[in-house]
């Protein structure tokens, strides 16, 4: 089953654009694991071309608030619908165990250890800036800390996360994690 685990970073804020709708920001870069390679690599807008046919080979996109978020971002920049390939978002499957959302900073840090390198707000100013190579650190950053998770939850069943000075733990269900879907066949921007 080849899983594309994918991140976004953007170039501006919901406060910039007066409205929180993710498909009004820009992405500056999609960091992204793919698991047929077992690599990590990185594009930015120019290059989402190249990201296309990735995405289109995958049988699930893990992302972590994806669902409400990056997949919907990603979308205006793709000539189909990437809504087509199963997702797997981390935190809807976090909120249904828990009954609220919790940060992926949260539940790394509980669950594995490690906390995020920084946040979506410092990669805009990395923009700003010119700072690609920041950026792509980050975002690659928080793709393994998002694919940690999901391999965690997978071995163990459960997610752990800091609530005040606690650690608690939370029953994830991973039944139909690794059940791949054959309707996926995408090929909108493969050579026919």
């Amino acid at each position: 089953m080849r899983k594309i685990v994918f991140d976004i970073e953007t170039r501006n804020i919901f406060e910039d654009v007066g409205k929180a709708d993710p498909a009004l920001l820009d992405i500056s870069l999609v960091g992204v694991f793919d698991s047929e390679t077992n690599e990590y690599s990185s594009y930015l807008v120019e290059d989402l071309p190249k990201l296309w046919p990735l995405l289109e080979k995958a049988d699930v996109l893990i992302t972590f608030n994806g669902d409400h978020f990056d997949i919907p971002l990603l979308n205006k920049y793709y000539h189909g619908d990437l809504t087509k390939i199963r997702s797997l978002d981390i935190l809807v499957e976090f909120r249904k165990a828990l009954g609220r959302r919790i940060g992926l900073g949260n539940i790394a840090e509980a669950t594995l250890g490690i906390g995020k390198s920084s946040n979506g707000l410092q990669a805009v100013e990395w923009w700003k800036k010119g700072d690609i190579e920041n950026i792509r650190k980050y975002c690659l950053q928080d793709v393994k800390v998002t694919k940690d998770v999901y391999e965690y939850a997978l071995k163990h069943k459960k997610l752990k996360y800091k609530d005040g000075d606690n650690i608690k733990s939370v029953i994830i269900d991973t039944k139909d994690w690794e059940t791949a879907d054959n309707n996926n066949a995408m090929t909108f921007s493969l050579p026919f």
